[in-house]
């Protein structure tokens, strides 16, 4: 049976160690997916990037947006598409609480940068896969065992509101 919450909890705590995301606004044929840090405050989202104001993603955001958002853990062995809206939230407190060596880097004015944008992502949605070794899975197959009975309890759909 699919346990939601674990595979929600799961995603969450992967994606604070492992941040990195491909994130696009929903429905826009000229966008595409962007690998971005995402930072987490807390143990649920929202989850906050820092970008320039420059790019097509923050361009595209002149009201708040839907947003789609793709994430693999490091080790493959969860992945996850999630929904919600994108927008600017410039709020001091969280660029000076996430700022970092790395951050600073791409700002040659710092955290007062006239580029520097801070976005929210507000998931509300998504769809978590936890990943089963396709090795055992393999193995199992020789011995006449239907392997998708491995992956009926690995697929959850979550509301991350």
């Amino acid at each position: 049976m699919t346990n939601p919450h674990k595979l929600e909890t799961e995603f969450w705590k992967k994606l604070s160690s492992d941040k990195t995301v491909m994130i696009g606004l929903a429905g826009m044929d000229e966008a595409h997916q962007r690998p971005m840090t995402g930072l987490i405050e807390g143990e649920k989202g929202p989850i906050w990037f820092f970008t320039s104001r420059d790019t097509d993603l923050a361009e595209g955001l002149t009201v708040p947006k839907r947003a789609i958002m793709s994430f693999v853990a490091k080790d493959h062995d969860l992945f996850a598409s999630v929904h919600g809206i994108l927008q600017f939230d410039d709020d001091r407190a969280m660029i000076d609480h996430f700022w970092n060596a790395y951050v600073n880097a791409w700002f040659d004015k710092g955290k007062d940068d006239p580029d520097l944008a801070l976005l929210r992502f507000d998931p509300d949605r998504g769809e978590i896969w936890e990943n089963v070794n396709s090795l055992i899975a393999g193995a199992k197959m020789l011995f006449g065992v239907d392997p998708r009975e491995e992956f009926e309890d690995k697929v959850a759909e979550v509301n991350l509101s």
